[in-house]
């Protein structure tokens, strides 16, 4: 089917649209009123769009804190209601910010995938994870939903780590018809979750020389034998797989390849963040 060339680049207008909407200003009252309602101490002066807002700005537009609190203070003289934060409470607040990532009702087809973001300050990272070794990559796991091709679980590992080991966190909480992945979940315990989940066989390419069986895995090999690659890609729409690839590099895109957090828990909180926000401006 041919894309609607008119109605995806109005799409893409209305995303450059979301960087310089102040739709949170009217709610800024009344967020701060439900944030501050059970609040114990200090009570929050900034909602949580608004900090949602200027994280957008941090990482679309690459600023340093201090020039993303001037942008802000400039912005707050063209839009009065706005009352700029200092950059010392936007970088802690950005620690604490939680972007929802939307939960389907429905059962979805996944394509599940792993990508590498270079790592800006290697040194603590390599000390932490690789003692010593010339490396220096964080490793993104994601599912993502073929249909509207929106993110619905992420987890973050050192480069070490395995796509199969992360699977079972990163599908747990979703209601699955299919899920799409490369040999690299070609994990018997992969098939096995999966059937528990009411998939099987999936969508998951299987090595050419595995061996058809009682288990969830060998009955995968089975239904691949009998219907041969180019039948089997059909049944399971396998060239759907590449909407994973299409987020990461949408991402790459825009966000950039590098995490600037110095710590390894801030690099995972950044990257957390990044693919969380991407999610968001592709859904307006």
């Amino acid at each position: 089917m041919s894309r609607n060339w008119k109605e995806y680049n109005e799409e893409l207008v209305k995303r450059g649209e979301f960087y310089l909407s102040p739709s949170f200003l009217d709610s800024w009252d009344d967020e701060l009123d439900r944030m501050n309602e059970s609040k114990v101490g200090r009570p929050y002066e900034y909602p949580d769009s608004f900090v949602q807002f200027a994280a957008l700005w941090y990482e679309f537009f690459h600023l340093p804190y201090r020039q993303l609190e001037g942008a802000l203070r400039k912005l707050g003289e063209l839009l009065p209601k706005l009352k700029a934060s200092d950059y010392s409470r936007l970088c802690r607040r950005f620690k604490d910010i939680k972007i929802e990532i939307p939960e389907p009702s429905d059962k979805v087809i996944i394509a599940v995938d792993s990508t590498g973001i270079k790592v800006t300050n290697r040194g603590e990272w390599m000390r932490k994870t690789h003692r010593g070794e010339r490396r220096g990559w964080i490793k993104v796991h994601v599912a993502v939903d073929v249909k509207n091709k929106e993110l619905l679980s992420i987890e973050v590992t050192d480069e070490k780590t395995g796509d199969s080991e992360v699977f079972e966190p990163l599908v747990e909480n979703l209601n699955l018809k299919d899920c799409l992945g490369d040999g690299a979940y070609d994990d018997e315990e992969v098939f096995k979750l999966l059937e528990e989940k009411g998939v099987g066989p999936p969508g998951i390419k299987i090595r050419k020389n595995a061996k058809r069986g009682l288990s969830p895995r060998g009955h995968a090999a089975k239904e691949f034998r009998e219907l041969g690659y180019e039948e089997w890609k059909k049944k399971h729409e396998y060239g759907k797989r590449w909407a994973a690839e299409g987020f990461f590099s949408a991402v790459k895109r825009c966000f950039g390849e590098t995490v600037r957090a110095a710590s390894p828990e801030g690099m995972i909180r950044e990257v957390k963040r990044k693919f969380a926000l991407y999610n968001l401006v592709t859904r307006i």
